[in-house]
């Protein structure tokens, strides 16, 4: 059998009902869903595109490329990677093989953000946010479309990942409230900012292997490492944020599973106070750590 003839001349919904049966028998989770975002991806169709077009017939290039992504979800390739988009906050964002497939565990960061904020005093002037270790921009541009008086930078060792952060801003319309600067942390940036909020690597070096392979094998290493303890990245940023927030100024970090008291005496002994309880994921997991700069 060559390539496409799994779905050549099968109409838009006979292919979808066949790929979802290829995934069932696969064992693929939820193999209904991902075949619908495949077909969908394959032909620029939403849910009610692929109903309204569903007796049209798929062409040849159309049934090589859908057999292509078949192939790829089947061997384990997260459907996000394939399609190369994942949906965060309700933003469509790019994402590339340097940038972690945003999760929405991160979505807990963002509404810790803006709980903290909001808790604050009024201001008035712009906000101005860090964003850590940015990746595809993710948590940046959920607090951007938030906060629409705001300014936002974002950093990354990675120049590939700041690539996509920057096409995913052009793409959102958050060029103008937004920058990009490679380096390790808030290394390279200046203060005072009112908010730095990152996601970063936290799983503990000897645990990678572990992970589901979904993560393990796709998603970047550098971006999941957090070294021996899983704590090394927090140990550099914590400082520096100390030095960059402005007075009152207030700092969210995504922890790990059982991470948030280690955070939270890191945060202490910064000199930044702990604010509250971590917030709770969906799955009850303390997902991000809060703080802020009292001032003097």
């Amino acid at each position: 059998m060559s390539a496409g003839d799994a779905f050549a001349g099968q109409t838009i919904e006979t292919a979808r009902r066949a790929l979802t049966a290829q995934f069932t028998r696969a064992g693929v989770d939820s193999a209904d869903l991902d075949a619908r975002m495949l077909v969908g991806s394959v032909l620029g169709l939403d849910l009610t595109g692929l109903i309204t077009a569903g007796a049209r017939i798929l062409n040849r290039d159309e049934a090589e490329r859908l057999e292509g992504f078949a192939r790829r979800r089947i061997a384990g390739e997260p459907v996000a990677r394939i399609v190369g988009l994942k949906e965060f906050w309700g933003l469509p964002l790019r994402l590339s093989p340097a940038t972690l497939v945003p999760r929405p565990d991160t979505e807990t960061v963002v509404e810790a953000a803006l709980e903290i904020l909001r808790a604050g005093s009024r201001r008035n002037s712009p906000l101005r946010i860090a964003d850590l270790g940015t990746g595809s921009g993710a948590i940046l541009f959920a607090l951007l479309s938030e906060l629409p008086d705001a300014f936002g930078v974002g950093t990354d060792i990675c120049v590939p990942a700041l690539r996509t952060a920057r096409a995913n801003a052009r793409q959102l319309g958050f060029v103008a409230r937004a920058a990009f600067v490679a380096c390790d942390y808030a290394a390279a940036l200046s203060g005072p900012f009112d908010l730095i909020v990152s996601n970063p690597p936290y799983v503990r070096s000897a645990q990678i292997a572990s992970l589901e392979a979904e993560v393990r094998d796709h998603d970047p290493h550098r971006a999941l490492d957090g070294g021996f303890d899983g704590l090394d990245a927090y140990r550099r940023i914590v400082p520096q944020a100390a030095r960059l927030l402005a007075p009152g100024g207030a700092l969210v970090l995504e922890v790990g599973r059982g991470q948030s008291g280690e955070v939270q005496e890191l945060l202490t002994a910064a000199g930044v106070t702990p604010t509250g309880l971590p917030k709770s994921d969906l799955a009850g997991i303390r997902r991000a750590v809060m703080g802020r700069v009292l001032p003097r």
